[in-house]
């Protein structure tokens, strides 16, 4: 480790950057300053700012350049205004949640102040040229849920360097010359997420710089208590490369010595960027003027020592007076640049606030309109008043208070009929497709690429066509894949050189080289941070979970940052990622999970697609990368050496998402299910036939989306009684399916008989044939249920069992 404190002038910083760069801190504080007293004065709801971060940001921002990727957090606004990323009436449009996306384009008020983002996209959601610009991938307020999102940025410039095929790909990389910036707080250095990702750094060697940024505190909680020797370069230092092996690159350099930050970060960006080697900057001494947050005070838990060694060792006070003593400036010109920062602040937070209140007082203005002419002629005339005055007295009005005024208006106005009241409702109405653009918009893809608009093509067999094993299908939809898109590459465990533990990518890591199809470690989150930084690039990475099961190591980083992605940058970026994983129906309590409630509760934003059989799966890989949005594909466990045809159009099938295909037809009574299930519920259908039970099996496909055209529902009006049918807990996606057809559709209005849901006991599968038999749904048991529904229908004909 290298301690680059430095002393004298480097040549190459002249007078009118210093001063600029001195400003640019004053101003950047001044915006913390002042964020703070609005949240104070009840303008905005949060506030957590970068106050005390200003000098190592500006330092760090001197090496970005244009195609560079920013992975940080909450308080690099400092950075971002360096790299001309943020002006300070963005920074206070998005304190007070402006949901124009002109005024606020990090997030369109979608997220709390000190979340930053640029716009990958253009507004038809198509790529803009990230060669061009100085990009910085969308923050999330997760500790450390940052850091593996910047192993896959970092990683697609190894991809985009080693990879000749690539090179052609200008507007994404210029042949790899690119370098990750990431930054975290040092208490977040103790995240699993974080040591995972130093150790696949190591291992890939991929270009990043990660600076971390340590005040001595995790809000109240000294070092000591986070991190081994209270120090992470001093815990990492087994991890610093040498002569004869590889790692990572460590420096430490103090948060208030500007010259020394300067010339670390400038050492850090050549070994990243020519060597493709990680760097860690530790960033030490560094302050936090303000505390944590605008939720409580630094005072409580410091001592008096402390607080006057911060403010001593200010980083925006050091760089003044280490002005002063090189003669650089007076103390009156420092004065003139610090009144006109603090005067640039103040006036951005007067726009950004006006702009803000403007974009509401219009509603208020045309909703007081209505209300008045409808108070003329209703007899409620005192409570409309009353009403109205309560709006217009309000100080700074939210759109939930007009809203509220617009609808209490309609209850008291329920009984007449004048044209006003109408013209209330379709404000209304007008407004609910308003506030879904603003607020709910963008969840999946909105664009021509969304993957519900690519076209179905379904498979074409040959007269003489071939039985194989369902890996077979796989691997020849994988190498078809691999043949014509060379943006598409695979990572995970025993992917590469076994060809996965099942086959489907066997012989592909020969065929098409390591990097396009590549082992890793058992490390799920760091795989998943590396498809997303990956794809947030360019490319179209198919990352593994080896089996379902194991997605609970990689939750997190799935549910808070890619899952959101897209809808927290109300369609700026998108990470067009697919997830492979095999789940279902083999035997054990941690190899044999169907957590599909799990899923659904926590990733929306992501498609959940279930095919039961591998060239269902191969369908649903084509489509997805086809599209730019993000899916789950879970192939059947139980499935790989089932036998199907291949396809003489393996490469170009496209299973179409939110269709469910009736496997057979029937009269009596409808089941529906998806994956491994559908192969049992067929069986106990054939076992219903021969004692005159007509059964209507339909497979989901996928279960989100799910069922868009309501093909579930008409099934329901022919037999009028349905059943559920899954792997999961009771209660779990069996109810969801029971909600989006009774509910949703209306399918309750067909019901002969009450629904039913028949799933996986609440524990999980006990070993061996016996334990999945006795822990899952079996023939027997869709027999006997299904069989109970139509003996309560006609006891004549069907008899109880028992």
């Amino acid at each position: 480790m290298q301690d680059l404190t430095q002393l004298s002038v480097d040549s190459e910083l002249q007078t009118e950057v210093i001063l600029s760069d001195y400003k640019l801190a004053v101003e950047s504080r001044e915006n913390s300053y002042i964020g703070r007293k609005e949240v104070f004065m009840g303008k905005a709801k949060f506030g957590i700012f970068g106050d005390g971060k200003e000098i190592p940001q500006i330092a760090m921002a001197k090496v970005f350049r244009n195609g560079d990727f920013r992975s940080g957090y909450y308080r690099d606004q400092t950075f971002m205004m360096a790299i001309g990323e943020l002006t300070s009436q963005e920074f206070f449009a998005q304190l007070y949640a402006h949901t124009d996306v002109k005024a606020e384009p990090a997030s369109a008020g979608r997220l709390m102040n000190g979340h930053f983002a640029t716009r990958s996209l253009d507004e038809n959601g198509n790529w803009k040229n990230l060669m061009e610009m100085k990009n910085s991938s969308a923050d999330i307020s997760c500790t450390a849920g940052q850091i593996p999102r910047l192993l896959g940025l970092g990683y697609a410039s190894k991809l985009y360097r080693e990879n000749p095929d690539l090179h052609s790909y200008k507007t994404f990389s210029d042949k790899g010359n690119e370098v990750a910036f990431g930054t975290i707080g040092n208490a977040s250095t103790s995240e699993g997420a974080f040591l995972e990702m130093i150790n696949a750094a190591g291992v890939l060697q991929v270009p990043m710089v990660l600076a971390v940024w340590d005040d001595e505190y995790g809000i109240s909680v000294p070092n000591k208590y986070h991190t081994t020797k209270s120090s992470i370069s001093k815990a990492l230092a087994g991890f610093q490369r040498n002569e004869n092996e590889k790692g990572i690159e460590i420096f430490v350099v103090k948060g208030w010595d500007y010259l020394g930050l300067c010339e670390t970060f400038k050492k850090a960006d050549k070994i990243a960027r020519e060597e493709h080697v990680p760097v860690l900057v530790h960033v030490i001494e560094v302050t936090q003027p303000q505390g944590h947050s605008t939720s409580g005070s630094h005072e409580r838990y410091k001592s008096r020592k402390r607080l006057d060694w911060e403010r001593k060792y200010d980083c925006v006070k050091q760089m003044r007076e280490w002005i002063l003593s090189e003669g650089i400036a007076t103390d009156n010109e420092l004065d003139e640049i610090e009144e006109e920062a603090k005067s640039t602040a103040k006036n951005a937070k007067n726009i950004a606030w006006k702009a803000y209140l403007a974009s509401v007082k219009g509603e208020v203005s045309e909703v007081l309109k209505i209300i008045n002419k409808l108070a003329s002629k209703s007899q409620y005339r005192t409570q409309l008043t009353q009403l109205m005055t309560t709006l217009r007295e309000t100080v700074s009005p939210n759109k939930l208070d007009v809203e509220k005024a617009a609808k209490k208006s309609l209850r008291w106005t329920r009984k007449e009929n004048f044209p006003e009241r109408q013209l209330l409702i379709d404000w209304i109405n007008e407004r609910k497709l308003l506030r879904h653009d603003e607020y709910s918009s963008h969840v999946y893809s909105e664009s021509e690429q969304s993957a519900l608009k690519v076209a179905p093509i379904h498979p074409v067999y040959a007269k003489e066509f071939k039985l194989v094993d369902g890996r077979e299908v796989l691997n020849a939809a994988f190498d078809d894949i691999f043949r014509r898109n060379p943006l598409v590459f695979t990572m995970g465990e025993d992917v590469g050189k076994i060809g996965d533990v099942n086959q489907g990518m066997a012989g592909l890591q020969d065929k098409y080289g390591e990097l396009r199809v590549t082992d890793t470690g058992i490390r799920e989150t760091s795989i998943m941070g590396q498809g997303i930084g990956a794809a947030l690039r360019g490319l179209r990475p198919i990352a593994e979970i080896q089996y379902l099961d194991y997605i609970y190591y990689c939750i997190q980083v799935l549910t808070d940052d890619l899952a959101c992605l897209h809808y927290r940058t109300k369609g700026g970026q998108k990470a067009p990622l697919i997830i492979r994983t095999r789940g279902h129906r083999l035997e054990g309590v941690w190899h044999s999970g169907s957590p599909m409630s799990m899923i659904l509760g926590s990733l929306r934003g992501i498609y959940l697609l279930v095919p039961r059989n591998m060239t269902q799966a191969a369908g649903f890989y084509n489509t997805m990368l086809e599209s730019d949005d993000i899916a789950i594909i879970i192939e059947s466990l139980n499935g790989y050496r089932l036998k199907e045809k291949l396809p003489e159009n393996i490469g170009k099938i496209r299973v179409p998402l939110g269709q469910p295909e009736i496997l057979k037809e029937g009269k009596d009574i409808t089941v529906v299910t998806y994956g491994s299930m559908c192969r049992i519920v067929m069986e106990a259908a054939k076992q219903l036939a021969d004692f005159g039970i007509d059964v209507e099996v339909i497979d989901v496909q996928t279960l989100a989306p799910f069922d868009l055209n309501n093909e579930i529902l008409k099934s329901l009006k022919k037999t009028n009684r349905i059943v559920f049918a899954d792997e999961d807990v009771p209660g779990g996606a069996t109810a969801y399916m029971m909600q989006k057809v009774l509910e949703e559709q209306g399918g309750y209005r067909y019901l002969d008989s009450k629904p039913l849901t028949i799933s996986s006991k609440e524990h999980r599968p006990a070993y061996g044939s016996d334990g999945d038999y006795y822990s899952k749904p079996n023939a027997e048991e869709i027999f006997e249920k299904v069989y109970e529904v139509m003996s309560e229908t006609d006891p004549i004909s069907f008899p109880s069992l028992y």
